[in-house]
């Protein structure tokens, strides 16, 4: 296999940058089943939320202390505040590990992983590409969520400001800023799930396995900071940090723990990435 990357590298017009491009990978993995399947249940969630509240009545209306889900069916806006509620603990741990975790190990279970070595793709190049891809669908995924959710609670109930539980209300203008940051720091929390998911896939021929192990290891760490005897070793956990994006549906915006739960993902992914690229240097690809 060297033998042939040598003699493709040398070949008239051969530019390793353009092999594999973005947008041929990013078609490859938008026509995949488990794509679609995954954009229609997040778009299908705002909806059944909304029948859920249709009979069972307005939430704020079962319990006497306000939470942010009591606030549910006060605008579109907090309605889809409360589906980034609601799913940003696990639901949304799915997409990023699964299309993280399907990148390279879909490959090797297909055997199309030597193959596409062989065109000859640098590993480097191929890991990026599959990363890229694999994030923006993941980003993608958690705008789905929250856009389908607003034009139905607006649908629903009407188009307001923000309601804080704590009392007093964002302006529409205000309340959407907020909403884009609230997004960009679930995005940037899960970061540490893509990490984690995407080293696995260049370690596994099962993609199932990666997926798995990604989702499994994520749950641990919500158990582990759900001990409170761990006391500030629960900083160092991704999960102890996984709504600090409340902090931005305040009337006042407060950075610090979405500051902090950013630092703690970002360095766990930088590492996890590097290991991913360090280890598929090596690896001897037989699949």
């Amino acid at each position: 296999m060297s033998t042939l990357t040598e003699k493709s590298a040398v070949a008239s017009g051969y530019r390793a940058g353009r092999t594999l491009p973005l947008r041929v990978e990013l078609v490859r993995q938008l026509k995949r089943r488990r794509t679609l399947m995954m954009g229609g249940i997040l778009a299908v969630l705002p909806f059944v939320l909304l029948i859920a509240f249709a009979i069972g009545g307005s939430p704020g209306e079962r319990n006497g202390q306000v939470t942010l889900l009591d606030t549910a069916t006060s605008s579109g806006a907090n309605f889809a505040a409360v589906n980034l509620f609601v799913s940003a603990g696990f639901l949304l741990v799915i997409p990023v590990a699964l299309f993280c975790g399907d990148t390279v190990a879909s490959e090797a279970g297909w055997s199309s992983l030597r193959y596409l070595l062989a065109a000859p793709v640098p590993r480097a190049r191929l890991l990026w590409s599959k990363l890229v891809v694999a994030l923006g669908l993941s980003l993608a995924a958690m705008i789905l969520l929250p856009l389908v959710a607003l034009a139905v609670g607006t649908a629903a109930y009407g188009w307001g400001p923000l309601q804080i539980p704590t009392g007093g209300a964002l302006d529409t203008a205000t309340a959407t800023q907020r909403l884009a940051i609230v997004i960009a720091y679930v995005f940037l929390s899960q970061l540490v799930t893509a990490g984690l998911a995407f080293w696995l896939s260049t370690k596994t021929d099962a993609p199932l396995g990666a997926v798995g192990g990604a989702v499994g290891l994520t749950i641990v760490g919500n158990v582990l900071d759900a001990v409170t005897a761990l006391g500030h070793w629960r900083d160092f956990l991704p999960a102890h940090w996984q709504f600090a994006w409340a902090d931005a549906v305040q009337p006042h915006l407060e950075w610090s723990g979405m500051i902090q739960g950013t630092a703690v993902s970002i360095t766990y992914a930088l590492v996890l990435f590097a290991l991913a690229f360090r280890g598929f240097a090596r690896k001897d690809v037989v699949s």
